[in-house]
């Protein structure tokens, strides 16, 4: 190849003809030579072109994305946020006024389903069961037939007990007769010794006699417990031992469980430092509301009352129980059922309310930030009373009809400025083509603002005339909604047109604002 380059550059004169024989050192002619460097050449050039535009390409890029994030930065320490221009950036917030309204004063609790009476039906003879008269489930009342255990023996027994019942009262009466004869005979036939001793023989007899009446009445009542009935009303479970099992007094089991289901109670713990309220409204044995909850806490159940207090606060949790009774007449309470109660203590009528979302907590204390009327808010330290879910009485602070902020409070601060949504919203494109007028680094521009949709596309009015979006203007180029505050994500896109557009043959940069003139380009900028 070297070779080849220095043959090119020597004179045509002292070139050797292509007619001449090549010596056989030559690898290649001058001919093929010329034909194959300069293909080469122009390779590296065009390749070398290539290069370096794309290199100019990612440049400007680069540039094109990094600019608008240090205008951003640059216009922050200046105090404008994301926007250029003068003031802060109008944050969207949602207000709501302070009212007056009744707040209900409710503790709420986890409370347990608890049957005024639990009675476990249990076996008070030994025997075995011959007949069950009752269904699992079952509401019976008190003294319906439960089951039968065999009580022939105790018949048996009964019988025997009142044949020596006939016996002892048959020695008794002649016992009687003789004390009687004794008695009435002269002081020489019969001693007084004698006659002590019958009477002792007499005593002793009726005691023989009551003694068997007791006997009898004990068989008697065994042979009733064999047949078993309710002790009380309620709902019976499920059965727990089967027709023909042996039972005796001593099973722990039982036969079955009667749980009293109308009324039922409920059995909550509240902590010591809710008791007094309790006891300041319970002190004329007023019953206090109580409504019951489902586990989520969102179903209403069932409405009762306050019954009892506990007369101890247990000391290890630093609660005292409470049992609420509920009619319960559809059924819906079961024994061991956890609910969450809500226990009505007062209502406060007629009070200066704030909503929970507007209350801040922080160096002033607790706060709200307050609507002004130029669209600025004002930190206003408030002082509460108890309240809800939802709104917590005010005790001073805020004047009735005063609008606090409620969303939105994350980037606010004491002067800052706000735009509410709902209020005065203006059309992005009214029917009427009226113009909004911004002030430009190098003069007044004035255009139809453009709805702030994220993309910088320029929106049309009905006249026709295509909205501007001017990059020196400090976002009147138009909000998300119809109306309000500018949007970063138009304000950068502005910016990004009014910075990084084409350049005209003078050197002047446009600013990217659409013409109305066939499409044109208008307002140049220095």
């Amino acid at each position: 190849m070297d070779d080849e380059v220095v043959s090119r550059r020597k004179p045509r004169s002292e070139r050797v003809p292509s007619s001449e024989p090549v010596p056989p050192s030559e690898p290649v002619t001058r001919s093929e030579s010329l034909t194959e460097v300069r293909p080469v050449a122009v390779r590296r050039s065009r390749r070398g072109w290539i290069i370096a535009l794309l290199l100019v390409l990612a440049a400007a890029g680069a540039a094109f994305w990094l600019h608008p994030v240090q205008l951003q930065q640059q216009g922050g320490h200046r105090g404008g946020g994301r926007f250029r221009g003068v003031g802060d950036l109008a944050q969207p917030v949602a207000v709501a006024p302070v009212t007056q309204a009744d707040i209900p004063i409710v503790l709420e609790a986890l409370g347990t389903v608890t049957p005024l009476s639990t009675v476990t039906v249990r076996a008070q003879v030994s025997g075995q069961i011959t007949q069950i008269g009752f269904t699992e489930g079952q509401n019976v009342k008190k003294g319906d037939f439960l089951a039968q255990i065999d009580d022939r023996a105790l018949n048996a027994s009964l019988h025997q007990w009142q044949g020596q019942l006939e016996h002892d009262q048959a020695l008794l009466a002649d016992a009687k007769l003789d004390l009687d004869r004794d008695l009435k005979l002269t002081s020489n036939a019969v001693t007084q010794q004698a006659i002590d001793l019958q009477r002792a023989t007499v005593q002793s007899d009726e005691g023989t006699v009551m003694s068997d009446q007791a006997q009898i009445e004990a068989v008697q009542v065994n042979i009733a417990n064999s047949h078993i009935t309710a002790p009380a009303d309620g709902r019976i479970g499920l059965r727990l031992v089967d027709q023909g099992n042996y039972v005796t007094p001593g099973d722990s089991t039982g036969i079955a469980v009667i749980a009293e289901m109308q009324p039922i109670s409920v059995l909550f713990s509240l902590p010591e430092d809710s008791l007094a309220q309790v006891l300041e409204q319970t002190h004329g044995n007023a019953g206090l509301k109580a409504t019951l909850f489902d586990r989520n806490d969102t179903k209403e159940i069932a409405e009762g009352t306050l019954q009892t207090i506990d007369n101890q606060i247990d000391p290890t949790t630093g609660t005292v129980k409470l049992r609420a009774v509920f009619p319960n007449t559809d059924g819906a309470l079961y024994p061991n059922q956890f609910v969450n109660v809500h226990l009505l203590v007062r209502t406060l009528a007629g009070v200066n309310v704030l909503p929970n979302a507007a209350i801040q907590h922080g160096a002033p204390g607790t706060f709200v930030y307050q609507l002004n009327d130029d669209n600025t808010v004002s930190v206003k330290t408030v002082s509460l009373g108890p309240g809800n879910a939802t709104v917590t009485q005010l005790l001073s602070g805020l004047s009735p009809g005063a609008k606090v902020v409620v969303d939105g409070v994350d980037r606010l601060k004491d002067g800052a400025k706000v735009t509410v949504p709902d209020s005065g919203a203006v059309p992005a494109s009214g029917g009427n083509g009226a113009a909004t007028q911004s002030q430009a680094a190098g003069g007044e521009v004035s255009g139809t603002p453009a709805a702030g949709t994220g993309n910088n596309k320029p929106a049309v009015n009905s006249a026709g005339a295509p909205a501007m979006s001017n990059g020196e203007s400090n976002g009147a180029a138009g909000n998300g909604s119809a109306g309000g505050s500018a949007t970063a994500a138009s304000d950068a896109s502005g910016r990004k047109q009014g910075h990084h557009r084409h350049h005209d043959g003078n050197g002047h940069r446009r600013d990217g604002s659409a013409g109305a003139n066939n499409g044109g380009d208008s307002g140049q900028g220095q």
